[in-house]
């Protein structure tokens, strides 16, 4: 779910430019809103890039992600 929020996001602003304590609200298949700590969990995704499955990177990468 974090990938759709982070897709949500990347839709609407652009870029995955995330600020570290931005909470993103997505609607769930079961029409539910739930939170989302994005930033945080950006950040988490760029310092363990060494670690994810290249699916994972190649998902990220396409909706903007910087590694850097």
């Amino acid at each position: 779910m974090n990938y759709q929020a982070a897709k949500q996001f990347y839709e609407r602003e652009g870029h995955l430019q995330v600020p570290r304590k931005w909470v993103e609200r997505i609607v769930g298949e079961d029409q539910e809103e739930r939170e989302h700590k994005l930033g945080a969990w950006i950040s988490n995704q760029r310092s363990r890039a060494a670690t994810l499955t290249p699916e994972r990177m190649e998902l990220l990468s396409a909706i903007g992600m910087r590694w850097s």
